[in-house]
């Protein structure tokens, strides 16, 4: 079993920046790429990036350049570094294990002024 919790979550500015977690549990989550998502109201949701356990990382060309993601294995975290952030970037933020049915229960990010 593979338990995820999202953190970081709230209210920005735009042009701000915000630093989202996803802390995991079980070799599962030290093991395999981790991925971040995001859900806006009324839309689809949205794949931004992963990372895989070395490190190699992915991002969504919506987002690249603005986001980063990263990892600290000792601390079972991944990191969604968000900045400049923009209105449209408005969305639940979810963290997966990239390919596996684990999910957390998401983080509200709101960019507004």
């Amino acid at each position: 079993q593979v338990q995820l919790v999202e953190s970081g979550g709230g209210l920005v500015q735009p042009g701000g920046s915000l630093r989202l977690s996803c802390v995991g549990s079980g070799s599962i989550f030290l093991f395999n790429a981790i991925a971040w998502h995001r859900q806006a109201p009324g839309k689809e949701r949205e794949s931004i990036g992963y990372i895989t356990s070395g490190g190699t990382t992915t991002l969504a060309a919506s987002v690249k350049g603005r986001f980063t993601i990263s990892r600290d294995n000792a601390k079972n975290t991944v990191y969604l570094q968000m900045n400049s952030l923009k209105p449209e970037d408005t969305a639940v933020y979810y963290c997966n294990v990239l390919n596996m049915d684990y999910w957390g229960k998401g983080t509200l990010v709101t960019v507004s002024s």
